[in-house]
């Protein structure tokens, strides 16, 4: 609660006004069952009907107080909650923004949307409702019963000692419903994981006739996550009625024993009413209090799950004496490079020197470490062992934001947003003119589909590419890569999809770049990398053979053996025609 109170007082002028605002509401409700004391006591009963206009006009400024300065109260606190909230997601999302690849190997989507979605939406109500609410009440509470005992002591100990029970009651439920409600919002994230996957995922439940079975699966969850909120029904259920019978035992204690005093003279009728009137200032706040710590205490859980994100450390961020690097040659060293996924080794003792301008294209077996390599050149993870060096400098020592503003990437899982194909290339260039989309979808091979689309580049695409081909996808890609004007491009298995003529042109398109950028190609077809400058292969995180095509051909390896293997058809042609 501490921590959501630092983002509450960061609008110090927001909070005040309303306070100030709520306070004077208080004090006026406060004036009100004395108002009618004095009008039984002094008009109705003492006959001073002097004192009528100014007592009618006295109820008359209090009730227009209540309506101004309640409607100030209400709209500023809810707009306090609302930029608290607002405060609390920018932060959340952008230190989510922060965090390196490692930690979204282990944490799944659905969580991170309950975090960001539900839970930030639980402290919006805690703040605008819940903790207002509990203020308030307090002090209608305390101002009360010193009110009260300053009417009538003996009447007022009476329905406050009956009350203290409630306190002791509120306690058991605060520390009961706050472990039911953590237990609540992780199932929360299960559910809309699952949901996420399952709808992320629909054409492939559809194509393999898994619906019932994740229909079944979805309901196993949502079977957890309705007996969880039914214990914690159980848990209110347990409390909530013991409050309400001990509310109404004080008002009954206060009609009955106020009844006696007013009948033996001891207080006068107005005050008994008076009494009414402030005994509810204590019974409301006491009938709320198990609904304001349901608020609180959930308030409290989804706290703790988001703070439990923000204090997560990023594990690659700039050091200390990082330089800032704008503009990059490209040239690229691996010096004794080694790398661990866990406790896997993934990469054994790299070396490379990589001059600027130069094409690398990297070969190997599944898993054999070919995309650790370009995830290390671009810090998404860091070395366990050695250095990655850029320009002479170790990638460790270079800003961040400097050193991935000048690599442009094309995954090997293509992402394209729900958006048109223009702001999707422009993704890898938010200054990019129409001019430089246009030319770098050109250079992608793409432009020509794109122009026989119905709006062209203005056509908006679906989620994840939804209505486009693979080849079509991997081409956008390439594009918002190359429109970056990126000194290194790394194309992670980004050719997989394109025909072998369309490929052919692509890497043509590189090699004729005026401003020759170290271009990285991770690839399993020979056609794709036998132009390369140097050419790797790689096998169980080593580099096992390294050249060029011509060379590693003499070399006879594995190279070789994968050549043979991909070109056997054509060699008996060749050689057929040649007999």
């Amino acid at each position: 609660m501490k921590r959501i109170l630092n983002y509450i007082f960061k609008h110090k002028w927001l909070l005040a006004i309303p306070t100030f605002s709520m306070l004077l509401v208080i004090v006026v409700c406060l004036f009100e069952p004395y108002v009618q004391k004095l009008f039984i006591d002094k008009v109705i009963t003492g006959g001073e009907r002097t004192l009528i206009p100014y007592l009618i006009g006295g109820i008359i400024v209090i009730n227009i107080i209540k309506a101004v300065f309640g409607y100030i109260k209400e709209y500023l606190f809810d707009l306090l909650s609302a930029k608290v909230t607002k405060d609390l997601k920018e932060d959340l999302f952008g230190h989510i923004q922060k965090l390196p690849f490692g930690y979204f190997d282990k944490m799944n989507t659905g969580e991170l949307m309950s975090r960001i979605g539900e839970d930030v939406e639980n402290i919006w109500r805690a703040i605008g409702f819940g903790l207002r609410l509990f203020v308030e009440n307090s002090l209608y509470f305390v101002f009360s019963s010193v009110i009260l005992l300053y009417l009538d002591w003996k009447l007022a100990l009476a329905c406050i000692i009956i009350m203290l029970p409630i306190a002791y009651i509120a306690i058991k439920l605060e520390s009961k419903i706050v472990d039911s409600y953590e237990k609540i919002s992780d199932q929360n994230a299960v559910i809309n994981t699952t949901a996420q996957e399952n709808i992320s995922g629909v054409r492939l439940v559809k194509a393999f006739g898994r619906e019932k079975h994740e229909i079944l699966k979805f309901l196993k969850m949502n079977r957890k996550n309705f007996k969880l909120n039914m214990e914690q029904a159980k848990i209110t259920a347990d409390y909530f009625p013991p409050i309400e019978l001990l509310t109404n035992i004080s008002l009954v204690i206060m009609i009955a024993l106020g009844g006696i005093l007013v009948i033996n003279k001891e207080i006068t009728l107005g005050t008994l009413v008076a009494f009414s009137g402030y005994i509810w200032n204590l019974i409301w706040p006491m009938r709320m209090l198990g609904w304001l710590i349901n608020i609180i205490a959930q308030n409290n859980a989804s706290a703790n799950k988001i703070f439990k994100i923000m204090d997560i450390e990023p594990a690659i961020k700039d050091s200390s004496d990082s330089v800032t690097l704008p503009k990059i040659s490209g040239n690229i060293d691996f010096k004794d490079v080694s790398f661990k996924y866990g406790e896997e080794e993934v990469l054994n003792n790299i070396n490379l020197k990589i001059p600027a301008g130069s094409t690398v294209a990297i070969m190997g077996t599944t898993g054999s470490g070919k995309t650790s390599i370009i995830n290390l050149l671009g810090r998404y993870y860091d070395v366990s062992k050695g250095k990655v060096l850029i320009d002479g400098i170790d990638v460790k020592n270079i800003k961040l934001n400097d050193l991935r503003s000048n690599i442009a990437i094309v995954p090997q899982d293509v992402f394209l947003f729900s958006d048109t194909i223009e702001e999707n290339i422009r993704f890898g260039n938010r200054n990019a003119s129409d001019e430089q989309i246009i030319e770098a979808a050109n250079l992608a091979c793409a432009s020509r589909f794109i122009s026989k689309l119905p709006e062209g580049y203005s056509t908006i695409i679906g989620e994840r590419g939804l209505g486009l081909s693979g080849g079509q996808k991997q081409r956008i890609s390439i594009a918002r890569a190359l429109v970056r004007r990126a000194p290194i491009i790394i194309l992670d298995d980004a050719t997989s999809a394109l025909d072998m003529e369309t490929e052919f042109q692509l890497l043509k398109n590189l090699n004729s770049l005026n401003d020759k950028s170290t271009v990285f190609i991770i690839a399993h077809r020979i056609s794709a990398v036998k132009n390369a400058d140097i050419i790797l292969f790689l096998d169980n995180g080593e580099i096992v053979e390294k050249g060029t095509h011509d060379e590693l051909i003499t070399l006879k390896g594995k190279y070789y053996e994968i050549y043979k293997e991909q070109f056997k058809d054509f060699e008996t042609i060749t050689q057929e025609v040649i007999a």
